[in-house]
Parts: structure tokens; sequence; C-alpha cells
């Protein structure tokens, strides 16, 4: 019977593997070391599990009628969650239900560096995705792998960490805040005596073994990829160029169809754009009804713009404006919050923001206190599903 390969890369560059049928069931113990040439070779599939501590599990809600166009959202639909630039990062997709999709993020430089070296090893892998997807998590609890001075947090679905054993305390302390309610199982490895934090769980299973057999159990079929996009992993397709011709049949239909669905998508466009246009003079004119005939032959949004211009030096800059313009370099240089609102009122800014955490959150009021003439204090700090949602509400003396 066919077999898949599955081996786990450690932070440390090591490799453990072992051999499974299809059917789940363990064919081999956990070997250190790379696989014999004999036993790359026999593998149906070979997928390789990598430190989860390199790629970012993301949740996010994408709207797209293609999977070039998901392609072309997913990266800045989470932009405002990584902390490098979204040129730098390697994203792997894969819808879930509606408008939801999983992502995952890997930097381009370092997924390339695990290629290289497994491919020093002799192996060249089929699947590759994080050692979290294969951490087993239920609808009622989460479960966290201690193992090798780390531990594996799998929240979620799409929502996993990993990070030291010492801070294992620290992250409870966080996630108790974030979901109260939700019970965590621990399964120990390491087979220390007083692990940290071992209070925290609502299970604790020691003197586990094996680590690397425990993901193989509970690794599904693959949902995602790393190997996807310039990285796709095409050395094993010879095992397919029966289905080649059949492929390049199915192929050019739908070429045809796209060129069809493109015209009528462009044609559509032309007909919103023109929409839009009409709304945004329209819009324009209600707003800034003294407008001039030399104003109303420009372009709507340039007119806007040097409407707002003038706002901007003139009484309202004691207002709403001057306070905005004071805590936006703050709110640009900040990639772990979301601003979900502002409102004003007597001259007092309140802006709704989406934090990970109240520490977030509080780091932010102390941001913009520390602009001259402003003071912060939050107002509201509420858990929510993937983080904290607060209001900071900022005060500022009249220039």
């Amino acid at each position: 019977m066919p077999d898949r390969l599955i081996l786990r890369l450690d932070p440390a560059g090591e490799l453990t593997w072992l051999r499974q049928s299809v059917d789940g069931r363990l064919l081999s113990s956990s070997q250190r070391g790379a696989p014999p040439a004999s036993v790359l070779e026999s593998a149906n599939e070979i997928i390789v599990l990598v430190p989860a501590e390199d790629v970012l599990l993301i949740e996010a809600r994408v709207t797209a009628r293609s999977a070039a166009q998901l392609r072309q959202a997913v990266p800045y639909a989470v932009e405002d969650q990584l902390l490098a630039a979204v040129e730098e990062q390697h994203f792997a997709m894969q819808p879930i239900d509606g408008d939801k999709v999983g992502v995952a993020v890997v930097a381009q430089a370092r997924l390339q560096q695990w290629i290289d070296m497994l491919t020093g090893s002799g192996v060249r892998a089929d699947v590759i995705l994080p050692e979290s997807l294969a951490v087993p998590v239920s609808a009622d609890s989460a479960t966290a792998m201690i193992d090798g001075g780390r531990v594996l947090l799998r929240l979620g679905p799409w929502s996993a960490v990993g990070f030291p054993g010492a801070d294992l305390d620290d992250w409870l302390a966080q996630i108790r805040v974030a979901t109260s309610d939700r019970a965590i199982v621990a399964h120990d490895f390491d087979g220390q005596a007083d692990v940290p934090g071992k209070s925290g769980f609502a299970a604790f299973h020691g003197g586990q073994r094996e680590p690397l057999a425990f993901l193989a159990r509970n690794l599904q079929k693959p949902a995602i990829n790393l190997l996807s996009g310039g990285f796709a992993s095409g050395h094993r397709q010879a095992r397919g160029t029966r289905w080649w011709r059949r492929a390049a049949m199915v192929a050019a239909a739908v070429v045809v169809l796209a060129f069809v669905h493109r015209g009528l998508e462009v044609r559509q466009l032309a007909q919103n754009l023109a929409r839009v246009d009409a709304a945004m003079a329209d819009s324009l004119l209600r707003t800034f009804p003294d407008l001039g005939a030399a104003e109303r032959s420009r372009a709507p949004q340039s007119v806007m713009r040097d409407r707002l211009e003038r706002l901007r030096g003139g009484s309202e800059s004691s207002g709403f404006l001057r306070l905005l313009g004071q805590i936006a370099p703050v709110l640009g240089r900040t990639t772990r919050t979301q601003m979900r609102g502002l409102e004003f009122r007597n001259g007092i800014l309140e802006v709704g923001l989406r934090a990970p955490d109240v520490t977030t959150l509080d780091s932010m009021r102390e941001q913009f206190s520390a602009i001259p003439g402003l003071a912060a204090e939050v107002t509201a700090s509420i858990p929510a599903d993937s983080g904290v949602d607060g209001r900071i509400r900022i005060r500022g003396d009249a220039p």
C-alpha cells in the first residue's frame, strides 16, 4: 500500500522522520536525521512540518471572484497584522466557507532556506506546512504541546503560536484575558516534574513520547501547502503525465471562458466607474453648494482635496482635524492594531481600536499622551475573538 513520509524540521535545523500509511497507521517509529534514499524513493508523498514560530496563521474575510483575485487580495487584507513588508512574504491560502479564507504567511527567505536545507539532505517535499496545523484542536478546547523546551499552542483551526516554555505563564495569562472560557489541554513530551503554568490547563497529559508520532496521528489531509505560487514543487509531477492531455483541453476551455468573463467584467467596471463619478460629483455639490463654475469642471476628488486643505488651515484647525493630524503618525506606524471608528464631540476625540491585548491598548494610550498638549485615557476594554476592542478618549488644548 502506498505510504507517506512525514518529516519534522526543528528550529535548529535537525530532522526527524517516520512512515505512515494512507489510512493513518504508523509504519515506523520516529527516526532522527535525514531518511535514507530507499525510504525517500518509496514514499508516495513527502510532507515536511516546519517550526510554527516562523509561520503566521490567520483567518481573514476576502471577497474574490476567482483564485487569481484571491491571491492578489489576501496579502493586503492581512497586511496590518504583519511585522515585515508584504513584498518579502509568501502567502499560502485555503478557502474555508463563504468569504472566509485560511492564510499561512512565511518570509520568502525563510521558506527558501528550508527548501535548500531539505535539498541538501536529499529531501524534495511535496507539502510543507507549519507543525502547528498537526496539533489537534476542537470547538471546545485548545491544545498545548510541550516539546524540546518549546510550546506549540493551537487555539483554533487558524490560530496558533509557538514560544519558549519559559514564557508559558505569560501566554496563558494573555489567553485568559482574551478568551476566559477557553479550556486548554496539554501534552508534555519533555517529562519535566514542574511545568510552568501547569495549573492553568484543563487537563495535563505528562510522560508523552514520540512527538512526531503524535503530530502524524493528528495530521489530517493537508489543508494548505507553503509550496505554492513561485515555490510550487514540480519534481514529482511526472507521475501525472497521462493526465496532461486532458488537463490541456480543460485549460483551453477555461481560457476561452476567462476571456469572455473578462470582457463582461471590463464592461461592468466601466459602467460602475461612470456611476461612481456621477455619485462623487453629486456628493461634492451637496457638501459644498458654493462651488464655482471652474471647480465644477474639475475632477471631484481634486476639488474635494483642495477644499479639505483649506479647512485644515481654517477654523477647523483647532478641532477635529488638528487632533486627527496629531495622532495620525502614531496610528500610521502601528501594525498590531486596527482602527474601528472615530467620534468627535465637544472638542473630545474618541478612537475605537482592535488590539491583540490590553497591554497593546494601554501602549497606544501612552503614545497619544506623550504628544505635547494631548491627554488620553482608555474608556473601554472588551475582550473579542481576536483581541480586545477598546476606546481611547483624547483631549487637546486649543492652539
